[in-house]
C-alpha cells in the first residue's frame, strides 16, 4: 500500500534489518545451513544433538537423544517464524496450537553455525520458552493477543517485520485522503506521522520502544503510537552514570550518556541512521561525525592525519561483548559483539 506512492523508499527499506525483524521461513530468509554435517549442533550432553532439516513440508528442528546403543528418541518441531535479519543471528519460533514458543537452536552469524538459543540450558531438549507480547511488539508490526496463557495469539493475525506504520502510525486515513486529493481543500492535514517533525524527546521515544531493552509494560502491547510518551506505556530502566549498562538492547540509554547527545538539543537516532536504507558499513557514518567535529580535534590526528576521519565509529563506538545476551553451547559460552552507542573515547579501542 505505502509503496504505491513511496516506491523508492519502499524498495530500499525492503532490504533493511528492520524489515527482516521477523519473516516467514523461506530459502531467502533462512541463513543457517541445512546440508548434512553442518546441520547438526552438538551439546554438552554427548547423548544429545539437534538436527536442522528441510523438506517439501518446511523447515524443522529436532532434538535427538541416544538412550541406549540401539535406541534414540526425538522431538521435531516446524520453524514457523524467523526472527532476526542475521546481521548478528536468527532465532526461530514455532506454534503449538495457538501458543507461540521459541525453538532451542539459533543461527549465529559470527561463527556461521548453529548454537543453543540464549537462556536455554546446554545439553537439555527444551522447547518451552514462551514468546511474550513484548518480544513480538519489537519483532512484528501487529498481532492479536488472546491470553491466557501469556503466549496465546490468533495465528492468522501476525503481521511480520517492522512495517511503515510502526514508525509513521496508522495509515488508513492518510491513504484515503490521498486517493481523494483532487477534491480536498489545500492545507488538509496528511493524517500520518512524520517522525522528523516530532520533538527530540518523542523521536527518541519512538526508537526507544524497541531500542531501550525489555522494560516493564504499563499498557498492553501495541498501545504505544508515534508521538506518545514512552514512559506512559513502558517502564524503561535508565541507569545512573555509575551503573553498568549492557550494550545489547540499550542503545537509547547509552546514547543519552554521550557528551555528543548532552551538548546539543538536536542529535537524535536519525542524525546518523537512515532507517529506509540498509546501513552495514560502520565507516560510512564518519561524515555524520564530521558535521559537528573537525578532523584536527581527533587525539590521533597528529599521527594519522585525515586518514583518521575515515572510520570514527570503530574507535568511538566500539563493538563490545554483551554480558546479558549469550549462548551456552557444547560447553562454551558465546557472547556476541554489539555496537556501544555511548559515544566517547575508549582506551585500547583504536583500530585505525
Amino acid at each position: 500500500m505505502c509503496r504505491s506512492c513511496h516506491q523508492e523508499k519502499g524498495k530500499t527499506y525492503a532490504e533493511t534489518a528492520h524489515h527482516f525483524a521477523s519473516s516467514w521461513p523461506s530459502q531467502r530468509t533462512m541463513k543457517g545451513s541445512f546440508t548434512p554435517d553442518s546441520n547438526v549442533m552438538k551439546t554438552a550432553n554427548p547423548y544429545l544433538t539437534f538436527e536442522m532439516t528441510v523438506t517439501e513440508q518446511g523447515y524443522f528442528q529436532s532434538a535427538v537423544e541416544k538412550v541406549s546403543p540401539t535406541k534414540k528418541i526425538s522431538r521435531t518441531e516446524r520453524i514457523d517464524v524467523v526472527t532476526g535479519s542475521a546481521r548478528k543471528g536468527q532465532t526461530y519460533l514455532f506454534w503449538k496450537g495457538d501458543q507461540l514458543f521459541q525453538l532451542p537452536v539459533t543461527y549465529w552469524t559470527d561463527t556461521g553455525s548453529w548454537v543453543n538459543s540464549p537462556s536455554y540450558p546446554d545439553g537439555s531438549p527444551h522447547f518451552d520458552k514462551a514468546v511474550i507480547p513484548r518480544c513480538l511488539e519489537c519483532h512484528a508490526s501487529y498481532f492479536e493477543w488472546m491470553p491466557p496463557p501469556v503466549n496465546r495469539y490468533r495465528k492468522t493475525s501476525l503481521v511480520l517485520g517492522v512495517t511503515c506504520e510502526k514508525c509513521h502510525g496508522p495509515g488508513r486515513q492518510h491513504v484515503a485522503r490521498h486517493r481523494l486529493k483532487s477534491s480536498l481543500p489545500a492545507g488538509t492535514p496528511e493524517a500520518i506521522v512524520n517522525p522528523s517533525a516530532l520533538s527530540r524527546d518523542r523521536q527518541i521515544d519512538l526508537c526507544g520502544l524497541c531500542h531501550s531493552g525489555n522494560g516493564t509494560p504499563l499498557q498492553p502491547a501495541l498501545s504505544f503510537l508515534p508521538g506518545d510518551v514512552l514512559a506512559d506505556y513502558i517502564d524503561i530502566p535508565y541507569y545512573s552514570a555509575e551503573e553498568a549498562v549492557d550494550v545489547h538492547g540499550s542503545q537509547v540509554q547509552t546514547l543519552k550518556r554521550s557528551k555528543c547527545f548532552q551538548s546539543t538539543t538536536t542529535l537524535t537516532c536519525t542524525t546518523c541512521h537512515d532507517v529506509h536504507k540498509p546501513q552495514v558499513d560502520a565507516a560510512a557514518f564518519s561524515p555524520r561525525c564530521l558535521t559537528c567535529h573537525e578532523a584536527k580535534q581527533c587525539g590521533e590526528y597528529a599521527k594519522l592525519g585525515e586518514q583518521g576521519t575515515r572510520n570514527c565509529i570503530d574507535c568511538h563506538m566500539p563493538l563490545q561483548e554483551s554480558r546479558v545476551l549469550f549462548s551456552n553451547t557444547n560447553g562454551k559460552k558465546l557472547m556476541p559483539k554489539v555496537r556501544n552507542h555511548q559515544i566517547g573515547i575508549y582506551a585500547g579501542e583504536n583500530v585505525h
